[in-house]
């Protein structure tokens, strides 16, 4: 009789602990159509897209011989660097680090270039060793990898905003062209610097 007794209190502690769990899982708060919307919406503007993977093809290291242009009459100097590009934050931004000689002192840089799905735009950053400010940039590329993207940096002379136009074009899978164009002296537009790179690996 009390082993009776001892099961059913048991049957009765099982019930009185499972079914508030049971109905609570049954209670538990479902999304309405407007969240649910809004959850898309934030992951399809997260989630790295073709874009993303086409960027990805520029991974590598990279040989650079870059022409400065000064005042007209000067001529061009050339320097020689090595650029790395690598994708982070799980294949939505490509990463470039550059080394090389500017003015004939040692030079370095970091860019990185993004896409974003909710402006449809590309986007890019820019700091380096001679400076102590970043250019921000936005852009846009064609199916041929041809871009084009407007930056503003801090001028050092002028302590304004100043701005410059950039353009990359890729003559084939393992060189592309970059052209810098920006205010010359007089205040018109002029090209200041081109680089050639090479794809090594």
């Amino acid at each position: 009789m009390n082993r009776k007794i001892s099961w059913i209190v048991v049957a009765a502690v099982v019930l009185a602990v499972a079914v508030p769990v049971f109905a609570a899982e049954e209670k538990k708060p479902t999304m309405s159509a407007e969240e649910q919307a809004m959850m898309e919406a934030w992951m399809k503007a997260g989630s790295p897209g073709e874009v993303h993977k086409k960027m990805a093809e520029d991974v590598g290291t990279w040989d650079m011989k870059v022409t400065s242009y000064g005042p007209p009459g000067t001529p061009p100097t050339e320097e020689k660097g090595t650029a790395t590009r690598k994708m982070t934050m799980d294949g939505r931004v490509l990463v470039e680090d550059v080394t090389s000689t500017m003015m004939g002192m040692p030079f370095k840089g970091q860019g990185m270039r993004g896409y974003d799905n909710v402006s449809g735009k590309y986007w890019g950053t820019w700091v380096d060793s001679m400076s102590t400010g970043i250019m921000v940039s936005e852009g846009t590329c064609d199916a041929k990898g041809t871009c084009s993207f407007t930056g503003t940096m801090n001028d050092p002379i002028t302590k304004k905003p100043g701005t410059v136009r950039m353009t990359s074009r890729r003559q084939d899978a393992k060189t592309e062209i970059f052209e810098m164009y920006g205010p010359g002296m007089d205040g018109k537009e002029m090209k200041m610097m081109e680089i050639a790179y090479t794809k090594k690996s």
